[in-house]
């Protein structure tokens, strides 16, 4: 099996408000262990400052992961070095994480709700909709439907996390593809239920399923290529019904060209 990898720092934040010690494993409004695979090099998070010096750290080093970790798998790793810029960005007035890549700026939301999740994420990105295109906050909101593309980041850091991809180029739109059966590049479940959580434990057991049924893969490694290389895309939620997509890419069975 091959794939791609794409470093990338699992965690990166800022201390909290409140002091005192906590956890590593929680994402919050600091940022944190947010596992956002496209987190990469060359692109910046921005982040509010809670006190007097940020207070910065970083951690859990990736090699590569999927959307929607299931199992605290990725491909673990540990940079023998990352190179941070770090500048202060005065009155910029957020309230949430942003990450800014060449093509994109992703808004995010966590709670222990997927749910709830999603109402965070969905007002984070309307607000930058809304900010970048000078449109009012339910136009934005509407918006957010045809050029955003929301991910399922991961359910597995007690604070389950979404993130949006939302273009620079206000002409353009993210990959908005949802399919719902097997594609040419990707094996797909898809599951809907009116609980996102639900929802998304269908579709990713669907997948584990799938892998051991028609890939002779044992339950449990099934499950770690899972949280490693699926993509669990966040489809229609406009309904009454929320809407998983879970892919998984064919060019992993496939022999590298020599």
């Amino acid at each position: 099996m091959i794939g791609p990898l794409r470093p990338f720092p699992g965690t990166l934040g800022v201390a909290r408000k409140e002091p005192g010690r906590y956890s590593s494993v929680l994402p919050g409004e600091y940022a944190g262990n947010m596992d956002i695979r496209d987190f990469t090099e060359g692109t910046s998070l921005y982040v509010p400052v809670h006190v007097p010096g940020a207070l910065l750290w970083t951690g859990d080093s990736h090699a590569g992961q999927g959307n929607g970790e299931v199992n605290l798998t990725a491909l673990e790793t540990a940079f023998r070095e990352i190179n941070v810029t770090v500048e202060v960005v005065k009155n910029l007035p957020l309230d949430m994480p942003r990450i800014e890549t060449p093509k994109s700026w992703i808004t995010m939301g966590f709670d222990q709700d997927l749910n709830k999740a999603l109402d965070v994420v969905q007002a984070q990105t309307a607000k930058f909709l809304s900010e970048q295109r000078k449109i009012a906050p339910a136009e934005a909101a509407k918006l957010m439907r045809t050029v955003s593309d929301c991910r399922i980041s991961q359910v597995v850091n007690v604070k389950k996390g979404i993130h949006c991809l939302n273009p620079k180029d206000v002409k353009a739109k993210e990959d908005m593809e949802r399919p719902t059966k097997e594609t040419a590049r990707h094996f797909v479940v898809h599951a809907r239920n009116v609980d996102l959580n639900k929802a998304m434990d269908d579709a990713s057991m669907g997948m584990i399923k799938w892998l051991e049924a028609n890939k002779g893969i044992a339950r449990l490694d099934a499950y770690g290529l899972a949280s490693v290389a699926m993509d669990c895309r966040l489809g229609d939620v406009s309904g009454a019904e929320k809407n998983v997509h879970c892919l998984m890419p064919k060019s992993l069975w496939q022999t590298a060209k020599k």
